[in-house]
């Protein structure tokens, strides 16, 4: 406890950086569990009951789904209804551009984890290298006095090991948080795939046609 008291006295210049970052992490890391929370949807449910309205080619029993199901999911589905009703021919390229914004609204403040993941540890590293230049320099000047010398290389290395901290925990989050933008970024694929199907399946019926009138 000590050796920790001693450590933020001396080196809270350099801590500091490290102790706004460990409030970020906190930041960003409630707010986004907050967010996936509120937007969590039972997709595996919600895909028959849309897939029977679009076999019925009932798009307003569509619409009226996605805008109950609600979400993120609910908006893109939404969008997907509404690209399916105005230009089967282009729906894929519409669909991705739709599910790209969604994503990217999902994927809101993750890079501030990931740079703190990286950074944090070398601000750490940076604390420790200047205390032990400080523990040196009290060393030649003031001649051979092993407990301050361990005292000085002691409160170096928790500005380390701080450092180390708080770049684990921004990476644990990153790491989840990106599993579970992959699992919405699944879903989006589902839907698309969903409305894909009935896209080949109206555009059959034309095909088989044409190549009537060919032969």
């Amino acid at each position: 406890m000590e050796l920790l008291l001693h450590s933020i006295q001396l080196d809270w210049p350099v801590l500091t950086p490290i102790l706004i970052c460990s409030i970020l992490v906190v930041t960003v890391a409630i707010n986004r569990y907050s967010f996936y929370s509120q937007n969590k949807r039972d997709v595996v449910q919600f895909i028959p009951k849309l897939q029977k309205e679009l076999a019925k080619d009932n798009l307003s029993g569509a619409q009226n789904l996605s805008i109950q199901l609600g979400g993120v999911i609910g908006e893109v589905t939404e969008e997907a209804v509404r690209i399916f009703s105005e230009q089967k021919v282009g729906f894929s390229r519409s669909f991705d551009i739709a599910s790209a914004l969604a994503t990217r609204k999902l994927e809101n403040h993750l890079t501030v984890l990931g740079t703190i993941g990286g950074v944090a540890p070398f601000l750490g590293l940076f604390g420790t290298v200047v205390r032990i230049l400080y523990t040196f320099q009290d060393l030649a000047t003031q001649g051979n006095q092993s407990a301050a010398v361990a005292m000085g290389i002691g409160s170096a290395l928790i500005a380390t090991a701080f450092g180390l901290g708080v770049a684990i925990i921004a990476v644990i989050f990153y790491n989840y948080f990106q599993s579970v933008v992959k699992h919405y970024e699944d879903d989006f694929n589902l839907i698309k795939l969903l409305f894909l199907s009935f896209v080949d399946s109206n555009d059959e019926p034309t095909t088989q046609t044409s190549q009537n009138i060919a032969l």
